[in-house]
C-alpha cells in the first residue's frame, strides 16, 4: 500500500486488553517499512506526559481525546499516518476527534473483543482490581464504553490474530487511496 500524499488518522478504540497496542505497534513498523511516515499516540504513554494532569472522569476522558485528536490532526496535516491507540469510550468525544481532520482522513477502527478475553489477556490485573473496587471509572466495569456504531473497520481480535487485524487495515487503506 502507497499511501496518498495527505496523511490520516487511524483510530483504533476498544476495551482494555482488546488488542489496540499490540496492533498499533504492528500496524507501524509495516507502515515504516513500506516507506510511510507514522506515529503512534498510545493512551498508556500520552497519560505519562502530555495528558499527565488528567484523571478518568468522563470530563478528563473529553478533553484526553481532544488532545489527542488535536495532536493526531497536526501529524496528519504533516503528511503521516497518525495510528491513535485509545480506549475513548465515548462516542461524542471520537467524532470530535473525526470533525478535526478532513474528510476521508480519519478511519475509525473498532478492536471488539468481548470483556472476558479482554480479561484474560490482563497482565497488569487492571479488570480484577476494577472488580474488587480498587480502581474507580474502570471503562468496561465500572466506567461505560459506548461501541462505535459505524466504525470504518471492526476487527473482532478473539478470532483475528494481530497480523489478520494488521491486514485487515492496509486492505482498506489500499482500497480507500484508488
Amino acid at each position: 500500500m502507497k499511501t496518498s500524499k495527505s496523511g490520516r488518522v487511524i483510530w483504533l478504540t476498544g476495551l482494555s486488553g482488546a488488542g489496540k497496542s499490540s496492533i498499533a505497534a504492528e500496524l507501524e513498523r509495516i507502515i515504516l517499512q513500506q516507506g510511510n511516515a507514522a506515529y503512534i499516540l498510545d493512551g498508556d504513554k500520552v497519560r505519562c506526559g502530555l495528558c499527565s494532569d488528567l484523571k478518568f472522569s468522563p470530563a478528563d476522558r473529553k478533553e484526553n481525546v481532544r488532545r489527542l485528536g488535536e495532536v493526531a490532526k497536526l501529524f496528519a496535516d504533516a503528511g503521516i499516518i497518525c495510528i491513535v491507540a485509545l480506549i475513548s469510550p465515548y462516542r461524542e468525544d471520537r467524532q470530535l476527534a473525526r470533525r478535526l481532520v478532513s474528510q476521508g482522513q480519519f478511519l475509525e477502527v473498532y478492536v471488539n473483543a468481548p470483556i472476558e478475553v479482554c480479561e484474560q489477556r490482563d497482565p497488569k490485573g487492571l479488570y480484577a482490581r476494577a472488580r474488587a473496587g480498587e480502581i474507580k471509572d474502570f471503562t468496561g466495569i465500572s466506567a461505560p464504553y459506548e461501541p462505535p456504531e459505524k466504525p470504518e473497520l471492526e476487527l473482532p481480535t478473539d478470532r483475528l490474530t494481530i497480523a489478520e487485524s494488521v491486514e485487515k487495515i492496509l486492505n482498506y487503506l489500499a482500497t480507500a487511496d484508488k
